[in-house]
């Protein structure tokens, strides 16, 4: 389920690779590991609760967002989903089809448009979340109410982190690359 190798293969040819580089191994195995996890939890999602009703996680997102947020611009669902406007577009577009979201433009500015749940949307959020709840609350069975409690201070700890000096740190991770010696990549990879 998390790939072709195992964990502690993962870790040991990572160990293998990386031997002699300075670097943080604990950072990188927690953000390793915690990438590692939501692929999984997504992966288990799809194939589970979401695939009964035929959505993508990324469809399912989007629903939750419209749905906790009612009438919401695009530009913003797309940020608060974490994928970019022109993949809205196309999810939107497939949502619409099946009758669970309107998209509409706004008469006093004909550049926005609007995301908002049909009833047949809302209805199936109604009934999908508890059964989504329930996997979540399989996800994280074996951890005790205070473990649970205290992944998510630290996951919120991590989320403010980000979003109070990513910019700018970004901005400083750039510099340094420009002026440094790493081969560049022509076209992004």
């Amino acid at each position: 389920m998390t790939g072709y190798y195992t964990l502690r293969e993962t870790e040991k040819a990572v160990g293998e690779r990386l031997n002699g580089l300075a670097i943080d191994v604990e950072s990188m195995m927690a953000l390793s590991n915690l990438h590692r996890t939501a692929l999984v939890v997504r992966n288990h999602f799809e194939q589970s609760v979401l695939r009964d009703v035929d959505l993508s996680w990324t469809g399912f997102v989007v629903l939750w967002v419209v749905w906790i947020w009612g009438d919401i611009e695009t530009r913003h669902v797309a940020e608060e989903s974490g994928i970019s406007k022109g993949t809205l577009t196309g999810v939107a577009r497939t949502l619409a089809n099946r009758g669970l979201l309107t998209r509409t433009t706004p008469a006093d500015d004909r550049r926005l448009s609007v995301l908002s749940l049909t009833e047949r949307g809302k209805a199936l959020m109604c009934e999908l979340f508890p059964r989504f709840n329930a996997e979540e609350v399989y996800s994280l069975e074996g951890l005790s109410p205070r473990r649970i409690a205290e992944l998510t201070r630290v996951l919120r700890h991590m989320l403010n982190h980000f979003e109070q000096t990513s910019a700018d740190r970004q901005a400083e991770v750039r510099q340094e690359v420009q002026s440094s010696t790493l081969p560049t990549i022509a076209g992004g990879a």
